[in-house]
């Protein structure tokens, strides 16, 4: 079986690699699903580790329906990690109502060359999973990140069992929710694939800030947050 960590930094890389991780999927800011990591990081990462890296391609939070621009960004992160020598990318693209965005998941496996292309838990949003599946096999993926469209891949299993069963070339990477306690479930089942964070938090400061920087606000998957020119004029109009 092929264990995937999750590795949120290079700290986080490095431990999974010294622990017998067989590949990570760097990213950042887990505590919103994941976003593209720095191109500092992609690079210190690629020279630190000897196991694959696969790169998480998500410019922000929120859902995953992007704008032109959002998406030109995508593709140029792409390019990015092609010239890192990494071994593969991780992105997902859905329609405003849940469906697979067919054409722009194209384009991304045209950009994808040669690297591992995953699609990513955008999976679990989408609607009619099974067909997603086929379809996303019959485009070329080589993996499906999924925890079966349930809060984790162990409530997900019987989904999860079903689309293994479909499924001839395209692999399922089990995620979500995955333990010391529960992986032999995966193992039991036939998956050849795991992925989990194995996160623990570490204390880093003796007394709390009595500033908080992490805003609950900003965390709405149904909206994302964008700067208001009205706002901003305003503002300047005032001291100016």
């Amino acid at each position: 079986m092929t264990v995937e960590v999750c590795a949120n930094s290079l700290e986080s890389a490095i431990n999974a690699e010294t622990a017998g991780a067989d590949r990570i999927e760097l990213c950042t800011e887990l505590g919103v699903g994941g976003l593209t990591p720095s191109y500092g990081l992609i690079k210190e990462a690629r020279k630190r580790l000897n196991i694959p890296i696969h790169v998480l391609i998500r410019p922000r939070s929120g859902d995953f329906t992007y704008s032109a621009d959002e998406f030109g960004i995508m593709k140029q992160d792409i390019a990015v990690c092609g010239d890192l020598g990494v071994d593969g990318i991780v992105c997902g693209v859905l329609h405003a109502d849940g469906t697979l965005d067919e054409e722009r998941t194209k384009e991304l496996l045209e950009c994808t060359g040669e690297l591992r292309f995953t699609f990513h838990r955008a999976f679990d949003w989408a609607k009619d999973a099974l067909n997603t599946a086929m379809l996303l096999e019959q485009m070329g993926a080589d993996h499906i990140l999924t925890s079966g469209q349930q809060t984790s891949a162990v409530a997900g299993l019987p989904l999860l069992t079903q689309l293994q069963k479909q499924l001839t070339r395209c692999a399922l990477i089990p995620a979500g929710g995955i333990r010391p306690e529960n992986a032999y479930q995966f193992k039991e089942k036939g998956f050849q694939n795991l992925h989990l964070s194995a996160v623990r938090f570490r204390q880093t400061l003796a007394d709390m800030p009595a500033i908080p920087m992490n805003s609950p606000s900003f965390l709405q998957e149904g909206q994302i947050g964008i700067s208001d020119p009205q706002v901003i004029q305003k503002v300047l109009e005032i001291v100016k």
